[in-house]
């Protein structure tokens, strides 16, 4: 592969740091703060969504896992786009990856504030959003190595607080450790109205919360661009995705639900995880978790805002952003693009102050539905990419999808379900409202722009 000269990003990142940033992206808040809404929509079944969900997320990432190792490219989606799809997918795609983690980033700093007023409760939400937005841009501007680092202990704290809980819960359901000897056993996850306790919509209609507890995990493709062996360190990290999922996501889940009983677990009152914790026994338990979930937190804003600056890195080499966003520091970090994505995640702050009771369910919502397009590009260009070889060709590809073609049209159509499904649920309704808004004005300023009548490519060229 070639690559332009204006190309410059510093492969800083090391092997434990792209498996670290792939466990980190797979554990957010969406798990934390999200599954006790969840919870309240599928009832025990949510554990089946999370699986089904976490299988259609395994494929995704082994189709951008197929293309990242061939072309390890800043930005890939938009790239993978342009040139297996066409221009104004590319086009589409570089913005509304752009646009889906800057809402995500307000989700971030908005759990970000939420957390530490369960210390300070008399101080604003906004402003510890605030304070989490500057924090966060200071270590993106320092170097990638400073994101890196940053974002390895960032998830080893989620983990080994995953793992804790876990192992501590299972105690306490089939041994009876800290509490008295009595085992809690699983009934409750069958004895309030059964498994399937919302019926079969009900892990349906929570797949819209499913998908944006996953979204970050695509971040290992952004990633190629600065990783010191993307042909060793990108597979690595895929192929753990998938355990990752059932252990932390299922596991944690399980322990969650035969705890506690499913309509007791109230979405207002925080984290289950820190309801989980407090039955430990340990009078610190709360504060610990709420620790542990605002880096969780400040993990997925670090990401957010490293993805923001790439994308418009990517984009700006393409040509199809302003050529200031192209320019790199002297630390190998593009500057310029980082602070201007601060500047728009002010709106998130903005939010915070305006509709702080509403601003998570909104803002997630419209995050899901960037990151569904996102996800089905991926599969489309991987198709488009694998068609478009020899049967020689194809048998020499370094990492392959499984079940291709079959499991990527598959999973194309698990996501146009969970579109459908926010349509019945008024929360995320409004990401159908914006969605239309949003892909049309960037169609818009596509042609408004004359970019279909400039066909040059994006500058990194496969």
């Amino acid at each position: 592969m070639q690559t332009s000269p204006n190309e410059n990003l510093h492969r800083g990142l090391k092997e434990r740091h792209i498996q670290l940033i792939a466990l980190g992206g797979a554990i957010g808040v969406g798990l934390f703060l999200g599954s006790s809404t969840a919870i309240q929509t599928a009832g025990p079944a949510l554990m089946l969504s999370y699986f089904i969900g976490g299988l259609a997320i395994f494929i995704v990432m082994r189709a951008l896992g197929e293309l990242a190792v061939e072309y390890p490219v800043a930005g890939s989606f938009s790239t993978y786009a342009y040139e297996f799809i066409g221009p104004l997918p590319g086009y589409i795609t570089g913005w509304t990856y752009w646009f889906m983690w800057i809402v995500t980033c307000m989700a971030e700093i908005t759990a970000a504030g939420i957390y530490m007023t369960y210390w300070y409760p008399g101080t604003p939400q906004w402003a510890w959003a605030l304070a989490a937005l500057v924090i966060m841009t200071i270590v993106n501007m320092i170097a990638v190595g400073a994101f890196g680092e940053f974002e390895f202990w960032f998830a080893l704290i989620k983990v080994v607080t995953i793992i804790a809980m876990i192992i501590l819960g299972c105690g306490m359901i089939f041994f009876g450790f800290f509490n008295n000897g009595v085992a809690i056993g699983i009934s409750n996850l069958y004895a309030h109205g059964g498994f399937f306790a919302k019926g079969f919509s009900g892990p349906v209609l929570a797949l819209v919360m499913v998908a944006f507890a996953y979204l970050g995990i695509e971040l290992i493709g952004v990633t190629a661009g600065e990783a010191q062996n993307p042909e060793k360190t990108i597979p690595s990290a895929i192929d753990k995705v998938l355990w990752r999922i059932l252990i932390f996501y299922v596991g944690a889940l399980f322990v969650i639900l035969c705890l506690y009983p499913w309509n007791e677990i109230d979405p207002t009152k925080g984290s289950p995880f820190v309801m989980t914790f407090s039955k430990v026994g340990i009078p610190a338990a709360a504060g610990i978790i709420n620790f542990v979930v605002l880096t969780a937190a400040l993990s997925s804003c670090n990401s957010g805002i490293y993805s923001t600056g790439r994308m418009l890195y990517n984009l700006a080499l393409q040509k199809k952003a302003p050529a200031m966003f192209a320019k790199i520091s002297n630390r190998g970090v593009p500057a310029t693009a980082i602070i201007v994505s601060a500047c728009f995640l002010l709106i998130g702050v903005a939010l915070n102050y305006v509709v702080p009771a509403e601003v998570f369910v909104y803002v997630t919502s419209v995050a899901t539905t960037g990151a569904i397009w996102v996800w089905g590009i991926v599969l489309l260009a991987q198709i488009k990419y694998r068609k478009s070889l020899s049967p020689g060709q194809r048998e020499r590809i370094k990492y392959k999808t499984p079940l291709w073609p079959m499991a990527s049209y598959l999973t194309l159509a698990f996501f146009a379900l969970v579109v459908v499904m926010m349509a019945f649920s008024e929360g995320t309704r409004v990401a159908l409202y914006v969605a239309p808004v949003w892909f049309g004005g960037v169609i818009v300023s596509y042609y408004l722009q004359g970019f279909h009548k400039n066909l040059d490519g994006p500058s990194t060229n496969i």
